[in-house]
């Protein structure tokens, strides 16, 4: 190989990447040196849903390149879910401003700059930052991610999955945190002794030490993001009115205090994305991408039952049409059953000041396949913005390895400005259906026999949501308010590049209708079925109460988990 001509090098690359279908332009191909942008490096679309892997050391790049990346799956009209760590991502919804140091590089590459901004929704963990609020409730959450972040044992992890199980036999919601701790406060009481001992491995003292996490997780804070409303993990799925594909864009700006919760978080939506999505097999282009950035915080300490659920979300999603990019520092920081679904590989450099580093080194030169570089060389000496590049083609075969100068996002590369954001957010159609918690009767209630809270304030950091549609003493809105939905039509049309879905006369927001006041229950495993029953009955006749209670009970019984012990209310 160390023979072969520059010519020889080029063809084997230029073959390798010429490609029938739609691809991701990732950049030109360097070689022995120099650019050659007659040898352009793609990814083909069809592909994306193999997942892939982007690593590199800090500071090389490897923000830009899924910037880059998303902005032509949107362009090709495939939604796109990527984590925002560093507030520079919010940039793709404002076009960037060309430079001659800019131009140079894309003539280089044989990109053809234009300046874009792209479709994009605003989210937020639980209202924590400017976006949409995105919650769970802990039923859809389930077991064996709530353990994660509890930081359980495997006898502490069993034992919830039996709280779980009793909950769900009676009929128990669990919404949010205080509805888990009631569960768990009865079946320790001395009313719920026979429950717990009927639960059989569960004792008594492994219930104390779940309540005390319980209390640790309301302490810093968690408790807003469970709850509902749920987010509909179908939002991420979304294309733009244009066609092009809507980047769903999560807001983390307390990664640093919360990372359990960030990563357990993202897999959450991907299990509900998995029990949700129905089989595709092979498409022209994948359903969703999603970005899972700092990767390497799913697996550190992670039980044997969360990776094995990992395992197997990432196996058989693929499937369902929905492909995931793990982004992380080196390969060694993704388990080898993961990282061996991984089809394709954007490698940034690596460096190797410590013995640790150099054994990372010689780990990742070890899992890419025998090219016509030298591949230890060329990792520890690629610039910013440079990757070693190998890919699955339409065949299903491995690309030749390439050293790559990757192309320039679009987009700006940095942060949008705050007034854009909290626009865009204003002028979402989410906000309206999210923007505002609610507490529905649950657990907690039937359990303590206290009514149902009133709704809550929409999210901190939020911009209002109008509440009354009622004109002042002039009869029109008043001049602030104006401004408001004037702004928001201006940014939804120029954001999601359709005309705005809001008059230029708001109608309110409705408000979420009040929950009915508890029924009186014969029993507490009447639940809300007991509920649904005696509304049913008093208008259609008392003979259906029976019926729909029966019914509840053996719901009760048939409900079924998923691979993560997932279990959304929306598929109840």
């Amino acid at each position: 190989m160390a023979n072969k001509t520059t010519a020889e090098k080029l063809a084997t690359i230029q073959q390798g990447y010429t490609l029938e279908g739609a691809t991701i332009e990732l950049g030109a191909a360097i070689v022995d040196g120099e650019i050659h942008k007659e040898a352009q490096v793609r990814l083909p679309l069809a592909m994306m849903n193999r997942h892939g892997l982007v690593a590199g050391a800090t500071g090389t790049g490897k923000t830009v390149t899924l910037h880059m990346i998303a902005e032509q799956l949107s362009t090709a009209g495939v939604p796109v879910f990527l984590a925002d760590i560093k507030g520079d991502l919010s940039g793709l919804a404002t076009p960037a401003t060309g430079s001659e140091k800019l131009t140079a590089r894309t003539q280089a590459l044989g990109q053809d700059w234009q300046a874009k901004n792209f479709p994009v929704e605003f989210l937020s963990l639980g209202g924590d930052g400017h976006g949409i609020p995105v919650r769970a409730t802990i039923t859809s959450f389930g077991p064996i991610l709530l353990s994660r972040i509890m930081d359980l044992n495997d006898t502490q992890e069993s034992s919830l999955q039996l709280i779980f199980h009793f909950a769900d036999q009676n009929n128990l919601e669990l919404i949010d945190l205080k509805d888990l701790r009631a569960v768990i406060q009865f079946l320790t009481s001395d009313e719920g002794k026979a429950e717990l001992a009927n639960l059989g491995g569960l004792s008594k003292a492994t219930a104390g030490v779940i309540l005390r996490e319980l209390v640790t997780l309301e302490a810093q804070g968690m408790e807003k993001f469970f709850g509902e409303p749920e987010f509909d993990t179908a939002e991420l799925l979304r294309t733009a009115p244009d066609g092009r594909g809507v980047i769903s864009c999560l807001e983390l700006p307390t990664l640093q205090t919360k990372p359990l919760l960030f990563s357990t978080f993202l897999m959450w939506l991907l299990a509900d994305l998995f029990e949700d999505l129905p089989e595709a097999g092979d498409l022209d282009k994948p359903k969703l991408v999603f970005f899972l950035d700092e990767a390497h915080l799913l697996f550190n300490g992670a039980s044997k039952a969360f990776l094995e659920a990992i395992t197997t979300t990432v196996r058989l999603i693929r499937s369902k049409g929905v492909g995931i990019f793990f982004v992380t520092q080196t390969p060694k920081d993704v388990p080898a059953d993961v990282l061996g679904q991984l089809a394709n590989r954007v490698q940034h450099a690596l460096r190797a000041f410590t013995p640790e580093d150099a054994k990372a080194l010689k780990a990742t030169v070890s899992t890419l396949p025998v090219s016509d570089y030298n591949l230890e060389e060329t990792l520890t000496s690629a610039g910013i913005g440079e990757a070693v590049i190998t890919v699955m083609n339409e065949k299903g075969a491995p690309t030749p390895v390439a050293l790559t100068r990757l192309r320039a996002p679009e987009s700006v590369m940095g942060p949008s400005t705050n007034e854009l954001i909290q626009s865009a957010v204003a002028a979402s159609s989410l906000l309206a259906k999210y923007g505002t918690a609610v507490d529905n009767l649950s657990a907690y209630e039937k359990l303590t026999g206290q009514a149902t809270a009133p709704t809550g304030d929409a999210a901190p950091g939020l911009p209002p949501v109008p509440s009354s549609g009622t004109p002042g003493a002039s009869g029109t809105l008043g001049a602030s308010q104006a401004d408001i939905d004037a702004e928001a039509r201006r940014i939804e049309e120029e954001i999601l590049g359709r005309p705005s879905s809001r008059s230029s006369s708001p109608e309110p927001f409705p408000a979420p209708p009040a929950p009915p006041a508890p029924a009186p229950q014969s029993s507490q495993q009447d639940g809300m079925f007991g509920d649904i029953a005696g509304a049913l009955g008093g208008a259609l006749g008392g003979g259906l109460k029976s019926m729909v209670r029966s019914m509840g009970t053996q719901l009760g019984r048939d409900l079924m988990r998923g691979v993560f012990g997932t279990s959304s209310r929306r598929r109840r």
